[in-house]
């Protein structure tokens, strides 16, 4: 069955609070010495995707684009609401109404594949950060990261349930 237009909108509300969660995991992180990547550079390296350059020897070193930060917030908070609509294809929208942890987690976790296979190896770090001086590590990290965003698919789709119920 496809989403409602309603649904839709709720979607778009979990994918939305379960990226709020995510950054501030990230943010904390932060605070306690531990470096996390740069939204500039996922804007960056979409910003060249709209001139045909998928591919990058190294991210850091490509040219800036206008407004990289912004673009990669933007995407962020997109590929996050994508995620969300990810979880409610393979659960159905009875999910969004009675929201059960495991799956979110589980769907959040398997989203660590688009970092490791697709976005980590056209910034140039390789595949699974292969290139990148703590492979293990950075992998591990995502993962956590990934599977923090899934909790935040459930708290925020539990919410959303609570309040409109």
């Amino acid at each position: 069955m496809l989403p409602t237009t309603p649904d839709l909108a709720h979607i778009a509300l979990v994918g939305i609070g379960a990226t709020a969660l995510l950054d501030a995991w990230l943010w904390l992180l932060q605070r306690l010495g531990v470096p996390t990547g740069s939204f500039a550079l996922i804007g960056r390296w979409v910003g060249h995707m709209a001139h045909g350059q998928l591919r990058h020897a190294a991210i850091g070193r490509a040219a800036p684009v206008p407004h990289e930060l912004l673009l990669g917030w933007l995407t962020h908070y997109g590929v996050g609401i994508a995620f969300a609509g990810l979880l409610v294809g393979v659960q159905g929208p009875g999910w969004l109404q009675a929201p059960a942890l495991l799956p979110a987690v589980l769907v959040g976790a398997a989203t660590v594949v688009m970092p490791l296979a697709v976005m980590q190896p056209a910034m140039g770090l390789g595949f699974a950060a292969s290139k990148t001086p703590t492979p293990l590590h950075n992998r591990l990290r995502s993962l956590a990261n990934h599977t923090v965003f899934g909790l935040g698919l459930y708290l925020a789709a539990a919410l959303l349930a609570q309040v409109l119920a």
